[in-house]
């Protein structure tokens, strides 16, 4: 899918350094420095902005880092945080990667994949956010009961998610082949990708936890 450029999009970021870091590809940025002593979430591809904007709202107690690679992308979350603001979010422009030299190992309890790209072909494989090499990142960023939590509307993802995560080694918690069957809708935090059409078809949920990896680490 091709992004629309929006021409604001730069100065907004840059005039508003309290809501959002930008951190290029080859640099790193403290992120310990601007996150306090509460329970750190982290949504990365958070897109718009609204599944962080409301769970953030929901949860006070709690620290959350929203991570989203375009600008034209995220400069829609942080409008909705400069026309609602929140103290515990802290917004970051950048490619996931970048997390591991920018936050310390085993410090997140909570990571959420929502409906990312699922790059369909193979040549495209080590781009999908559930690719053996981002789970080595998550492995490295969650503490050691930490969470993954992962929703899709494409089947071939999903899929190719529970092959990648057993073959990893995690332990499911919850596999949810219709998300908006088994639970209510008005108790789901759901993005806006997620409101548009989770009518056209079923939502896939998983809940993991490299919980096992950890226990054989501290053996």
């Amino acid at each position: 899918m091709r992004l629309r450029k929006v021409k604001h999009a730069e100065d907004t970021i840059k005039n508003h350094p309290d809501k959002i870091v930008e951190i290029p590809r080859g640099t790193t940025v403290n992120l310990e420095k601007k996150i306090d002593d509460r329970p750190l979430d982290l949504e990365i591809g958070a897109g718009k902005g609204q599944f962080i904007h409301t769970l953030s709202k929901n949860h006070p107690d709690r620290f959350f880092l929203a991570v989203e690679r375009y600008d034209s992308v995220i400069v829609r979350a942080l409008e909705k945080f400069i026309e609602d603001p929140r103290e515990n979010v802290l917004l970051i422009q950048a490619d996931a990667a970048v997390l591991k030299d920018s936050l310390k190992p085993h410090s997140v309890d909570t990571i959420y994949l929502n409906f990312s790209d699922p790059w369909p072909k193979v040549r495209h494989a080590k781009r999908r956010l559930t690719h053996p090499q981002f789970l080595s990142l998550y492995k490295t960023l969650l503490k050691p009961e930490g969470v993954l939590e992962f929703k899709t509307d494409n089947r071939n993802l999903f899929e190719y998610t529970l092959e990648t995560m057993n073959g990893f080694g995690m332990d499911f918690k919850e596999v949810c082949l219709d998300l908006h069957k088994a639970y209510e809708p008005e108790t789901l935090i759901m993005t806006e990708f997620e409101e548009r059409f989770s009518k056209e078809g079923p939502i896939y949920k998983l809940t993991a936890t490299f919980k096992e990896a950890h226990n054989e680490e501290n053996l």
